[in-house]
C-alpha cells in the first residue's frame, strides 16, 4: 500500500492536470510532423541499447488489446549538459537567446549563466533540463537520432533490474514514486545507479523524459495512428479508463504528458534518444 499519496486526491490531481490542456488537442496532434529547423549535426559516442520489443497492454484505454512495439536501440542514458551545450555551440538557432519562444517558453534553459555556458556548480554529466520538445528533437536530429515513442519508453519502463516486465510484482509502483518524490534528483550525474533489465540508467530516479508523441493519449487510443478517438480518456473517465489504476507511477507520468506543450521547459524535464533498427536478435 502506499504510505506517501492518499490513492483518491492522487488521481484527483492527474484528474485535474489532464483536463487542463484539452483545448490543445488539435494543436498537438501533428507535433510529431513538425519541422523544427535546419541544423547542424553534433557528435555522440553515447551507448545504445537493443530493446527486441514485443507486446504490452498500455497504461490508458479500457479495452484489453496489446500493442505492439518493433525492436528499437534506446541510449543507456539521458542527454546530458554536456553534450547539450555542444550542440547549442554548434547550433545558435538553440541557444538561449536565440530560440524562438514557438520552439521554448521564456523558461528554456534559465539556469544557464549565458548562450554557452552551464549553471554555475553544474555537473557536465547532469541530464540536461529546462529543453522543450523542439529543442530535444532538434538534438536528436543533430545526432542522427530521434525521440522515443510513448510505447517504446512505457514498454522499457515496465522492466526492473532482474525481469523485463515487473508491473505485476508488488513493489514496483512504490519503489517508483519513492524515486519521483527525491527533491533535486536532476543535479545528480547519470549512470550512478544500476542500469535495469535492458541495461537503462536512471529510467526513474534523475528526469522526466520527453517522448516523441507525448500527447498522443490525448488525440488517440493508439500512438501510431495519429487518429482522435476518446477525448474524455484523461478527464471523465481518468480512473477507469486506465488498465491499472493502482499504478500510481503510472498515473503520474500521464498526467505530466498531458498536462505540457511542446515549447514548456521544466526543470526536471530531460530527454534521451532512440534509433530503428534492423537487428533482431534472438
Amino acid at each position: 500500500m502506499l504510505h506517501t499519496l492518499n490513492r483518491y486526491t492522487f488521481i484527483l490531481i492527474v484528474f485535474l492536470l489532464s483536463c487542463n490542456n484539452q483545448n490543445e488537442m488539435q494543436v498537438n496532434n501533428s507535433l510529431s510532423n513538425t519541422n523544427v529547423t535546419t541544423i547542424q549535426h553534433t557528435f555522440s559516442n553515447t551507448k545504445m541499447v537493443y530493446i527486441p520489443g514485443g507486446e504490452y497492454k498500455p497504461f490508458y484505454g479500457s479495452d484489453s488489446v496489446l500493442t505492439k512495439v518493433a525492436p528499437y536501440l534506446l541510449d543507456e542514458r539521458a542527454v546530458t549538459n554536456s553534450e547539450f551545450l555542444a550542440f547549442v555551440k554548434a547550433n545558435p538557432q538553440w541557444q538561449r537567446s536565440n530560440v524562438k519562444r514557438i520552439f521554448a517558453d521564456s523558461t528554456y534553459l534559465k539556469d544557464w549563466q549565458s548562450d554557452t555556458e552551464l549553471p554555475k556548480n553544474a555537473n557536465p554529466d547532469a541530464p540536461i533540463c529546462y529543453v522543450s520538445w523542439f529543442a530535444a528533437k532538434a538534438y536528436a536530429q543533430s545526432v542522427a537520432k530521434r525521440l522515443p515513442t510513448l510505447d517504446e519508453w512505457e514498454f522499457m519502463a515496465m522492466a526492473d533490474e532482474t525481469s523485463p516486465n515487473a508491473r505485476n510484482k508488488p513493489s514496483y509502483s512504490d519503489d517508483i514514486i519513492s524515486l519521483y518524490l527525491i527533491k533535486e534528483r536532476q543535479y545528480n550525474a547519470v549512470k550512478q545507479t544500476k542500469p535495469n533489465y535492458w541495461g537503462v540508467y536512471n529510467v526513474f530516479d534523475l528526469i522526466w523524459e520527453w517522448t516523441d508523441d507525448f500527447n498522443s493519449i490525448l488525440t488517440t487510443n493508439d500512438s501510431r495512428t495519429g487518429q482522435y478517438e476518446d477525448q474524455s480518456l484523461f478527464c471523465a473517465g481518468s480512473a477507469t479508463s486506465s488498465t491499472d489504476v493502482l499504478n500510481y507511477a503510472a498515473f503520474m507520468r500521464f498526467a505530466l504528458r498531458t498536462s505540457v506543450k511542446a515549447n514548456y521547459t521544466i526543470a526536471n524535464l530531460g530527454f534521451r534518444c532512440a534509433k530503428d533498427t534492423i537487428i533482431n536478435k534472438k
